[in-house]
């Protein structure tokens, strides 16, 4: 039977694909182009609204340790970002564009992927995965809503502006990647001293806001917390997060600045850039007027300004098993940030298990279940942890993954170890979804 995946953002399109090549057939559906969110511009599958970092890479991350079983385990996403990949020192970056272009041609192109768009706001009584991100319209809420008896939750996120290369103050400006990880170039750092930082802090925190319905600074997931909400919160908060310039130097004086923003390349040629950690919902003006006082941005070309959207989450532990499916509907699987997974490779996560235990379902067997060993398998268990009280969204950390049952010295060393348990059970699993095929 075909399964319906609602849907074509990270999750639904790494369903879609895990669910293929089962030898499943699969329906995506996806509004684009018929109808665009606030924060979506392109018609392309997988676009990324917000950041176009994955995070970190290296293995002592529970981040990394997540794309590393993704990478053993096939994923479409890993695949295409692997493809696309910018310098970003120790982390997985892409070019956002040509990122989407390539997920969304393989989908296209995968004979058992049929691609539909259309809007869908009622959920049928077919096999489905509900993937329609944190952006769900509004008449699809509806209809989940009436589904599972529980009213969707909902939260606020943000998205950084983005500037040109070229307008940037190299003057005011130097290559580096922090603890000098990465080629030396693959961050362009924009220092402050003490004077321009406070001058910066005393315009970011009494700038105009563009409107956002109901928001509220408590509904913000602290993941992608605005960088103006940030500043409210203590004059120097922003120096002990995103521009905290730790672990840089500053090759024109030899010190250490005492506050650096740092701008990520945005695409392969490295002719647009990223306000890293500069999530915001400022008007635009406003952006361009408080954002234009770091010095190395003061005659910057601002071709994407941040905007602020809706996001929306389920009561997950009360809804969903640890096979992301409805418990009081074993038809109905949902993945994404919608299910309270956050981050690109979170919700990439949510699809992959997703798809793989609907396919299985659907050709007669159980699903494979990965255990809290795994980040996979510990992202999971916590969605579906019916003793969560509160549930928020949560990225993948090593706090959700089983412990060692052994003391290793150093908290490196210890979570390197984590993963190379980690990485055995996935070889386990590997081969047992092997043998099934």
């Amino acid at each position: 039977m075909t399964v319906n995946v609602i849907g074509a953002g990270l999750a639904g399109c790494e369903a879609a694909w895990q669910l293929a090549k089962q030898g499943v057939p699969v329906r995506l559906y996806d509004m684009k182009p018929s109808k665009m969110t606030p924060a979506h511009k392109s018609t392309d599958f997988s676009e990324l609204v917000c950041s176009n970092s994955f995070r970190s890479d290296e293995l002592s991350n529970a981040c990394g340790l997540l794309k590393e079983e993704l990478r053993r385990l096939d994923s479409l996403i890993m695949c295409s970002a692997e493809e696309t990949r910018v310098k970003a020192g120790g982390a997985l970056a892409v070019d956002r564009n040509a990122f989407s272009k390539a997920v969304t041609e393989r989908i296209r192109n995968h004979p058992l992927i049929e691609v539909v768009s259309k809007e869908i706001t009622e959920v049928s009584d077919q096999p489905t995965i509900i993937a329609s991100g944190p952006l769900t319209s509004d008449s699809l809420a509806e209809a989940i809503i009436r589904l599972t008896g529980k009213e969707a939750l909902h939260f606020y996120d943000a998205a950084a502006p983005v500037v040109t290369f070229e307008s940037i103050d190299q003057n005011h400006a130097f290559f580096a990647s922090r603890y000098l990880k990465g080629e030396g170039d693959d961050y362009v750092n924009c220092p402050m001293d003490k004077e321009q930082y406070e001058s910066f802090i005393d315009e970011l925190i009494t700038a105009e806001e563009a409107p956002v319905h109901g928001f509220e600074d408590k509904m913000v997931f602290e993941g992608c917390m605005p960088v103006e909400v940030m500043a409210r919160r203590g004059r120097d908060t922003l120096r002990f997060g995103p521009l905290k310039p730790v672990g840089l130097i500053n090759p024109n004086t030899g010190k250490e600045p005492y506050a650096v923003v740092q701008l990520r390349r945005d695409n392969a040629l490295g002719t647009v850039y990223n306000l890293v950690g500069f999530q915001t919902h400022l008007k635009f003006g406003e952006q361009k007027r408080v954002f234009s006082m770091i010095p190395a941005l003061k005659n910057a070309d601002f071709v994407r300004y941040g905007v602020m959207h809706r996001n929306s989450y389920l009561d997950s532990p009360r809804l969903l098993d640890p096979f992301y499916r409805l418990r009081t509907n074993p038809k109905l699987f949902f993945a994404g940030q919608i299910t309270g997974v956050e981050g690109y490779i979170e919700s990439t996560a949510s699809g992959f298990y997703a798809g793989l235990s609907m396919g299985a379902i659907q050709r007669g067997n159980t699903p494979v279940a990965f255990p809290r060993e795994t980040a996979i398998g510990a992202l999971a268990s916590y969605i579906s942890d019916e003793s969560i009280d509160k549930f928020q969204p949560m990225n993948i950390n090593f706090g959700i993954i089983t412990p060692l049952s052994y003391r290793v010295k150093g908290k490196r060393e210890k979570n390197a170890a984590i993963s190379e348990r980690a990485l055995k059970e996935i070889e386990t699993i590997k081969n047992e979804i092997n043998q099934r095929r």
